[in-house]
């Protein structure tokens, strides 16, 4: 099943990669849009073509090879529900993401940036987590909430 492991991996590499980039992104164009007054025509925004065509797909494809893996392994270990926890929040990230889409193209540009900045450090900390949970593997005696 090493293949499910590599597919997992490269989703979630995208996954991550696209929400780094798509709070900068919304900040950048924020930026921009002080002058304009126009929203863009029929939402065809640039972050909104990342978040909707390539950080959603990969989101659910990591989700799905993640589950692949643990009901084709048979794992269940106190790890991945910590694991668990923290791609749960991932995807509240995500989401929040797609809200800020939303209020960018709704010209609300001015607490766009404080927000963007909250959401890329949040995601920076839970990918970070997820990488340490998954590597460390950490026992009952390191993590002793979830014995």
């Amino acid at each position: 099943m090493v293949w499910i492991l590599v597919l997992h991996i490269s989703a979630m590499l995208f996954w991550c990669a696209a929400l780094l980039y798509l709070s900068s992104l919304i900040v950048g164009t924020a930026h921009s849009q002080t002058e304009i007054t126009d929203a863009p025509e029929h939402h065809d925004s640039m972050a909104r073509f990342v978040f909707t065509h390539i950080a959603t797909p990969a989101a659910l494809l990591a989700i799905i090879f993640g589950t692949l893996l643990f009901v084709v392994d048979l794992i269940v270990s106190s790890w991945l529900m910590v694991k668990l926890t923290l791609v749960t929040a991932l995807v509240l990230a995500h989401a929040s993401s797609g809200i800020l889409v939303l209020r960018l193209e709704k010209n609300m540009a001015e607490p766009l940036r404080l927000w963007c900045w909250i959401l890329a450090a949040t995601c920076g900390v839970l990918m970070l987590a997820i990488v340490w949970v998954v590597l460390a593997k950490p026992t009952e005696e390191v993590l002793p909430w979830i014995g």
